[in-house]
């Protein structure tokens, strides 16, 4: 891959997404209707790019510590 061309973003389904958070879909749901997760809508379905879930877990991460703190 050249310099000049830029990166490939990986999208996931709404059940990709529950999978590896290990929720339910309807979490991720809301996830995404209240803003929370950043999504692509194509038609009716959702697809949330590879970098917002990984932005998500590790912002949830880092909040679930200051309040354990």
């Amino acid at each position: 891959m050249s310099s000049d061309q830029p990166a490939r973003v990986r999208f996931l389904t709404v059940a990709e997404v529950a999978d590896v958070m290990r929720v339910s879909k309807m979490t991720v749901y809301r996830l995404l209707h209240s803003g929370e997760m950043p999504a692509v809508r194509v038609g009716r379905s959702f697809r949330v790019p590879q970098d917002a879930l990984d932005h998500y877990l590790r912002t949830a991460a880092l909040d679930r510590d200051r309040l354990t703190s």
